[in-house]
This record gives structure tokens, C-alpha cells and sequence, in this order.
């Protein structure tokens, strides 16, 4: 009876699972449709000649450039077959040209992001370099977001009225109204400033010189190395704050406050009616309860650090995504345009699946009926 349930509740998240992953195809497009729109819309729309621009040419020699740039991307068709042929050329399916030029239906092409028209490299080459960097800052700011938040979110609630929870509350506050942008020129000009501290580095993440020490700090004859790991560490401190001091505010506001709500609900009464310690409460039945907001939060938090990658990449000059979508945008190069938004895309929409399977994990109740 136990192992028919259990296949049964197997069976119910596959299927959802299955239902969620086909919705992500209609999704996608829809975005890549949009963004393609807004940039044929714009003035001068996609064309050779933006991106051809008033060379100092020949006219013979600015044409032959517009002849080429139209043969290789197709820049002289309408929009909608634009945006047909690159939709073609990076789905896993769709129409190949044979020897003799004609079209056929292939199940086994493959994916092909294009070539960007700035850098003229393959896109998959450019963001295989990218994008390691701007997951690197992610991974690194998400926990510690999440583990600093909580833990004064927690206290906070537990110390209600106190001086630290009015401290915290108002640095919270403070912290939440401070734009991004603002907070990272006020950190490099500080912490990386010869005028000031100069504790860090103000751009990269990682002196030149690093990449040719051992991976771990030690000691030699010339005195302390700190090696590539502790260089990478010191090289991150300031575009980590500058990305998660947002974020962490708001999910220690919110914690504090479901907290509170679950600490006076009538199962945390009875709990302690029973007989269990304070702390068994707060750590087996509240804080259980009060993570369910901390998990509908954390499906936007992704997509936020993402965009809030674009401006702390771009503060600290660090060669990320985010920097390469402002480089993108700027030089109107569509074919990586759009690669970014795809990737940007489906990592949101994982993000509020892996949200959505965190209910269970946290609500038994929850199901996927």
C-alpha cells in the first residue's frame, strides 16, 4: 500500500514536472519575441548599415561590407524572417541547406547561437567565457545572503523590542534605500581608494599576478603567498556586498516578520505546553514554517541578481554577463541580444521550478495535484 502511494505521489511530480518543462518552450519564445520586436522597433532597427555605421571607407568598400553582413545574418529580410531563421538556427530541430542549397527538415541539427557581429566569434565560444564569472558571483552571494538573513531575522524576532532588533530594523531600512549603483561607488570609493582605506581592488577578479601562484596561500623565502584562492576571495568582497546588500535586507525584514507570526500561532503554543524547549520550538516547528515566504522570495531573487549583475559587473569591471548584455545592447549585436535572453530566461524559469519543489520539501501539504 506504502510503495503503491509513493508511485502514485512519483508519478503526480514527474507529471508536473513534464507539464512545467513544456510550458518553458511557449515562455521562452514569448521573451526572445518581445525583445526581438523592441530591438527591430528601435531606430534604425537591425540592419548592416548600423552596424556598418560612417566608416571612413570607399563607398565600393562600405557596400561590399553591407553586402556581406546581409548574406551572413540575412539583415536585409523583414524582421519576422530575421527572427524565423534565428529561432531556426538555434532550436535542435528545424531546416538545414543541403550541397545543393535546398531545405530539409532535420531532427539532429543541433544548436548553433550564431556569430556576434562585434566581437565576430561564435556566441557559444563568448558566453562559455562569460558565463562561469556571473554564476561564480551568484553562487557566492546567494548562501551568504540567505545565512546572514536569517540568522538576523531569527534574532531579531526572538529579541522583539530589543536594541538589536530596533538596530537591525533600521539598518535594514537604511540599507534597502540605498541603489545599487550609489552603494558600489561609495565602496570603491572607500575601500578602494588610495585617498582612503584601499583594503581591495578596485576592478577584476583577480591580479594578473595571481593566475601563476599555487591555488592555496603559503609560505615561502620571500614571506606569505596568498595564492590564487585567497586572491580570487579578496578580489570578491566588495561586488558580492555591492550585489547582495539589497536582497539580504529585504529576506531579514521578511524573516523577522514570519517569524513573529508562527512564534504566537497556536501550534507553537502547544509545543511549548508539552513540555519542549524554546529553542526545540523555534528550530523544529517555527522555523520550519517561516521558511515557505523565504521560498516564494527566493524565485525572484535569481532573476534579481541577474539583473543586478549588469550594473555591479559594469562598477567593477568585471567581464560577466551582465557586462557582455550592456556591450550587446549598445552595439545592437542580436545574435548575442538574444543568446542572453534565452539563457536569462530558462535560469529564471528553473529558479521557480526549483522554488516550487522547495514547498514540498518545507510543507508535506503542499501537492502537485
Amino acid at each position: 500500500m506504502d510503495f503503491s502511494l509513493g508511485t502514485q505521489k512519483e508519478f503526480v511530480m514527474l507529471t508536473y514536472l513534464l507539464r512545467r518543462l513544456l510550458l518553458m518552450v511557449p515562455t521562452l519564445l514569448g521573451i526572445t519575441v518581445v525583445v526581438f520586436a523592441v530591438m527591430a522597433a528601435s531606430p534604425g532597427g537591425i540592419s548592416a548599415q548600423t552596424l556598418v555605421g560612417g566608416m571612413d571607407m570607399k563607398p565600393q568598400e562600405k557596400q561590399a561590407l553591407l553586402d556581406y553582413y546581409n548574406k551572413r545574418y540575412g539583415l536585409d529580410q523583414p524582421a519576422p524572417l530575421q527572427y524565423l531563421r534565428w529561432l531556426n538556427n538555434v532550436s535542435p530541430i528545424g531546416f538545414v541547406d543541403d550541397e545543393q542549397g535546398h531545405k530539409s527538415f532535420s531532427l539532429t541539427k543541433g544548436m548553433d547561437l550564431g556569430t556576434s557581429f562585434q566581437y565576430g566569434r561564435p556566441v557559444a565560444d563568448i558566453l562559455a567565457e562569460r558565463i562561469p564569472i556571473t554564476l561564480l558571483l551568484n553562487l557566492v552571494t546567494i548562501p551568504f545572503t540567505y545565512a546572514l538573513a536569517i540568522w538576523i531575522g531569527m534574532k531579531s524576532a526572538t529579541e522583539r523590542g530589543g536594541a538589536f532588533d530596533i538596530g537591525a530594523s533600521l539598518s535594514m531600512l537604511a540599507l534597502w534605500s540605498i541603489p545599487t549603483m550609489l552603494a558600489g561607488v561609495l565602496l570603491l570609493g572607500f575601500f578602494a581608494n588610495i585617498q582612503y582605506f584601499q583594503w581591495f581592488p578596485t576592478a577584476g577578479l583577480s591580479a594578473r599576478e595571481a593566475l601563476d601562484m599555487p591555488f592555496l596561500p603559503h609560505w615561502n623565502d620571500s614571506g606569505f603567498v596568498r595564492g590564487f584562492l585567497l586572491d580570487r576571495i579578496w578580489h570578491l568582497v566588495l561586488p558580492v556586498i555591492c550585489l547582495s546588500y539589497g536582497g539580504f535586507a529585504a529576506l531579514a525584514k521578511l524573516t523577522r516578520t514570519s517569524i513573529l507570526e508562527n512564534l504566537h500561532a497556536d501550534y507553537a503554543r502547544t509545543a511549548r505546553a508539552k513540555g519542549l524547549a524554546e529553542r526545540d520550538v523555534l528550530w523544529t516547528h517555527v522555523f520550519r514554517n517561516s521558511l515557505l515566504p523565504l521560498i516564494t522570495v527566493s524565485a525572484g531573487l535569481l532573476p534579481s541578481l541577474l539583473a543586478g549583475s549588469l550594473i555591479v559587473e559594469n562598477i567593477f569591471s568585471i567581464n560577466g554577463m551582465g557586462q557582455l548584455a550592456v556591450e550587446a545592447v549598445k552595439g545592437r549585436d542580436r545574435e548575442l541580444v538574444l543568446s542572453i535572453t534565452w539563457i536569462s530566461g530558462f535560469l529564471t524559469l528553473v529558479g521557480y521550478l526549483i522554488a516550487d519543489f522547495c514547498y514540498t520539501l518545507a510543507d508535506p501539504r503542499v501537492s502537485y495535484d
